[in-house]
């Protein structure tokens, strides 16, 4: 604790803002990569499945999606259970189960974002706040300037200046990345569940390798 109220002294009046940054990109970051773990990828022997000419072949694919928990079969599942819609009406169907897939996915990416472009702001307006202090510290001593004098406004526009920094970094990074995750696991689940539509249509694909592309 007492390290934790130094660390506070050393950041100034920009102590609070910056530790509300860190703790909301920490709880995201921790949150989406329990997603990205959950949603690995995993071998999805069921895509076998959809290589056989007519679904009534595979009438166990269904029992067998109810199963698993990734999102390619969630999705799979969701499909079949409207096997007896139209072509056209499934693809809208799929269409907007998708959309929900991405904003859950990308849930928390923009506050990231926002978190990453704040908080260097923060730690700038620190360092503008130290060099205040430093001068009116200055202003007021009648004596020599000492390096003692000048310590104090200049620790804390370096401080907050690195702090705003070091919070900046892995919240722009991490949102990245897991944008390009998100983006990534979806193109492969509108990959296969087209596939999965002309399946269910009659039209197998030539191979299971041709599914998984």
């Amino acid at each position: 604790m007492a390290l934790f109220n130094q660390y506070l002294e050393l950041l100034g009046i920009m102590a609070w803002p910056l530790l509300l940054c860190l703790t909301l990109s920490l709880i995201i970051l921790i949150e989406r990569s329990v997603t990205v773990v959950l949603n690995a990828p995993r071998k999805e022997v069921w895509l076998k499945t959809l290589s056989c000419e007519d679904p009534l072949d595979c009438e166990n694919l269904e029992s067998e999606l109810a199963e698993r928990r990734s999102l390619l079969a969630r999705g799979a599942h969701m499909l079949i259970r409207h096997a007896n819609q139209e072509k056209n009406i499934r693809e809208e169907i799929a269409a907007v189960w998708i959309l929900k897939q991405r904003r859950q996915l990308t849930t928390g990416l923009k506050l990231l974002m926002v978190i990453g472009i704040i908080s260097p702001m923060m730690g700038l307006l620190g360092t503008v706040l130290g060099l205040i202090t430093m001068f009116e510290s200055i202003g007021a001593n009648d004596g020599p300037i000492s390096p003692a004098l000048l310590a104090e406004g200049l620790g804390l526009a370096m401080y907050t200046t690195a702090a705003g920094l070091m919070i900046a970094l892995p919240a722009i990074a991490g949102a990245h990345l897991l944008n390009l995750w998100a983006d990534r696991q979806l193109n492969r689940l509108e990959h296969v569940m087209n596939h999965l539509n002309l399946w269910l249509e009659g039209i197998a694909p030539s191979s299971p390798a041709e599914i998984k592309a």
